[in-house]
């Protein structure tokens, strides 16, 4: 059923705005005006940014500027948890989220799934069909909660799973923006100097006989600032077909298996990926597990979304373990990509019966220590900046004084 966007007054003369399905734009002003509400404009919502053709087209650029962010879907996951909690009925609750949220596209979005919960669908079928807003995690942990009858509890799961990747990326992004902008601004003064200052140096030393007895370090400033002026125009066009290479040999299965090793193997920068993998495989697969997914088919979703195809191919070793009836600690202490604590504290979850709980236990104290060496790592990054992009403008710097100070005292002395 279309879903169409309204704009009007209610009875009391107040604007108000939303979304309705209907069947057409006429269905549509029907039922609002039996809502008391008196429709001013009301067309259809396709939760695309063009519609009509030819000359007729209306393009709606916010669109292309707005996207389903993993904070938008921790919050509306946390507003239906407590939608549900408090006995709302499911259809009510979609549609209170419908009217609430901002984003035209994951409006139209929970209103295709309203519609197909009203139809008689499952909760986890409906939002199955919109795989880009839910992934496959998100569906299977609906579908499971729908199954147990706590569909509530493990939504609250899924809102506190998905703040805390958020509440991560958030500290990686504001870590890394302020070494970013330190190398931004050394990048603009660098050219600064090498197009504004160095030419008019360059003209003052061709005046007082040539370059030829200059030092061997201004040469070198004035080869560089050659190259920026003649070829600048290179390096983005180099930095981009680099970006493309990389890309396509990362996207085959034997460069994204170097690279994924590469990434657990690098000093310092490994340590914390292999944190984070790890966290990640032990959050979401007890998540999974407390939520009431079979062990198997939480397996394979925690090897889709672990983000690294070495410690994937582990994943898939205990699946097929626990399919032939034995441990799941076994392949991963054989990969050697599980640290000890972690092979340890699973066996006594599977000796005792409580590996959901171990798995929570080892998240826990691994984003602890994620959030550590996030922060160790980052906030080397800002210093590190600054001495690397202060020595450059230093070797600039005495490159261009040197000869100037030579170039002085010859002329105090000819005095």
């Amino acid at each position: 059923m279309p879903v169409f966007e309204y704009k009007g007054f209610d009875g009391a003369g107040a604007a108000v705005t939303g979304v309705i399905d209907a069947d057409t734009p006429k269905v549509a002003r029907t039922r609002l005006r039996r809502q008391g509400v008196f429709p001013t404009e009301v067309k259809e919502q396709t939760g695309k940014a063009a519609r009509g053709t030819g000359l007729n087209m209306e393009i709606d650029v916010a669109q292309y500027l707005e996207f389903i962010t993993a904070r938008d879907i921790a919050q509306m996951t946390a507003q239906l948890s407590v939608l549900i909690g408090a006995a709302v009925p499911l259809a009510e609750s979609l549609g209170a989220l419908v009217d609430q949220t901002e984003k035209a596209k994951l409006k139209v979005v929970l209103s295709r799934v309203k519609e197909r919960v009203n139809e008689g669908s499952t909760l986890a079928d409906a939002m199955s069909d919109h795989p880009k807003v839910f992934d496959e995690l998100f569906v299977s942990m609906v579908r499971a909660g729908e199954r147990t009858g706590a569909l509530a509890e493990v939504l609250d799961r899924l809102s506190r799973f998905a703040d805390a990747n958020v509440k991560l990326q958030g500290q990686i992004v504001s870590a890394l923006a302020y070494p970013l902008l330190m190398a931004v601004v050394g990048v603009m003064l660098l050219a600064g100097i090498f197009l504004g200052v160095l030419p008019q140096v360059r003209t003052m030393f061709a005046s007082f006989g040539g370059e030829e007895n200059l030092p061997v370090i201004t040469k070198v400033v004035f080869f560089f600032g050659d190259m920026l002026v003649g070829w600048g125009w290179l390096v983005p066009v180099v930095a981009i077909g680099a970006w493309f290479v990389f890309r396509r040999w990362v996207s085959t299965a034997a460069g994204r298996e170097k690279f994924d090793r590469f990434k657990l193997t690098v000093p310092v920068i490994g340590k914390m990926n292999r944190l984070v993998a790890v966290s990640r495989f032990c959050r979401t697969l007890g998540t999974l597990l407390v939520s009431g997914v079979p062990i198997i088919t939480a397996l394979g979703i925690v090897r889709d979304v672990v983000g690294n195809t070495i410690i994937a191919e582990t994943i898939t070793r205990a699946s097929e373990n626990i399919q032939e009836g034995q441990s799941i600690a076994r392949p991963l202490d054989e990969s050697g990509q599980f640290p000890p604590m972690v092979i340890h504290m699973i066996k006594v979850g599977e000796r005792t019966g409580e590996l959901e709980r171990m798995l929570n236990l080892i998240a826990d104290a691994y984003d602890e220590q994620v959030e550590n060496a996030v922060n160790a790592v980052t906030s080397l990054l800002g210093p590190l900046t600054i001495v690397v992009m202060g020595g450059v403008v230093f070797i600039v710097a005495l490159g261009l004084l040197t000869p100037m100070q030579q170039l002085s005292s010859s002329i105090r002395t000819s005095i």
